[in-house]
Order: C-alpha cells, then structure tokens, then sequence
C-alpha cells in the first residue's frame, strides 16, 4: 500500500475509533495540549473538510498565528456530533491533501500520532501497522518533520524498535516501541516510562527544548 493509500486507511479507522467512543470519551483530556479527544478529531476533519474561507479567516483573526488558528479551527469542528465527525473523516479518506514541506510523510504521522493522543489516555491499544509506524519513524528522524521534531532532539542517539524492526542514529542508546518511540520524538512525556537504555536521560532532557 501506497502512502496515500495508508493516510485513506487511517482515517477510516480513525472514523471507527470516533464512533467507538463515549460522551465522557469524547471530553477526555488528549495528550495534544489542552485539547479534549473530540477536539483532537476535529483537527484531523478539519484538515481534509474545512473551507479555505473560513481557514483563511480564521487565520487572520489569530493574527496569522498557525498555532492559534488551527486550535480554533479543530474547537469549532469538534462541535458537530461524533456521528458527523466519523462520517466526514470516511467522505474525505482519500482527499489529496498535502501539507507543504511535511508532504504525504508528514500527513499519515500526523494521523497516527493523533490517534496515540486519543488512545493513551483511554487506555486503549493502538493496533498500529508495523509499516506505517516505520514510514513515521524515518520521517520523524530524516530532517524534514518541520512542527513535529526539533532536530536537535534525536541528534546524536542511537534508536531501536525491535518490535517493528527499525533502528536509526548512533551514540547512546534509546529502546523501546515503535509507538512509544514515535510519541516520545513528538514530544510526548508520558512515553518516556516505555523506553530504555543510557540514551533516555539525555532524551529527557531535551523534550522541554
């Protein structure tokens, strides 16, 4: 399967995750900021279904902050009932959407980490495909994930997923899951505790930069 064919996939099964989940699920604090789950599904819709009009507009009301921009963009889809949400993640599976810079790499991590942001905190496994959690990975450390990883952040490590059969880097060591190191390369804490090796001090304290 193609990369875009893999990003269609994701957001079918992230449309069947939408519709697995609850009311109390749904205002779950996300491991994306401040965000609730709902909101966190919103960001994925809104990148393939909002209008350019009102993305643009929105953009210039946040003063041309991205960052503020797409949390109101993802605050104002997370309205729309779940139901919704689901069924225009499925409409739009396969909307050619390509961010620049981050390209089709950039757009199925996105997918993938997001989803990690809404399972972790339910407690939920993340049935993640070996093949997909490996094209993120290479992209996470191949120096063109531009808002998902400084690049000093991997820099001068050695990284090993034995469970995906991937590894990358050289110097002290950082092992674990594929996932966990996925979550923790994007700047998620929480999957620090699922790593090990001489390398995950260092790591630690590089996640505030």
């Amino acid at each position: 399967m193609d990369v875009r064919g893999m990003i269609a996939d994701e957001r079918r099964r992230m449309a069947d995750l939408v519709e697995s989940l609850n009311a109390e699920q749904l205002r779950t604090r996300s491991l994306c900021g401040a965000w609730t789950v709902k909101e966190v599904v919103g960001h994925l819709v809104s990148a393939v279904a909002a209008s350019r009009a009102s993305a643009l507009l929105l953009l210039v009301r946040s003063g041309f902050n991205l960052h503020k921009a797409n949390a109101r963009l993802a605050a104002q889809m997370a309205v729309r009932p779940a139901g919704e949400l689901a069924d225009m993640l499925r409409a739009h599976a396969e909307h050619p959407f390509r961010p620049p810079v981050v390209g089709y790499p950039g757009q199925l991590t996105d997918l993938q980490v997001h989803g990690q942001d809404i399972r972790r905190p339910l407690g939920l496994a993340h049935d993640l495909q070996p093949e997909r959690l490996r094209a993120s990975l290479d992209f996470l450390v191949g120096g063109r994930a531009v808002g998902f990883v400084p690049k000093q952040r991997p820099a001068g490590l050695r990284f090993e997923a034995p469970d995906v059969a991937w590894s990358w880097g050289d110097g002290p060591l950082v092992r674990g899951t594929g996932e966990a190191i996925m979550m923790t390369l994007t700047g998620r804490r929480v999957a620090l505790a699922d790593l090990s090796g001489d390398g995950v001090a260092e790591l630690r304290g590089r996640m505030g930069r």
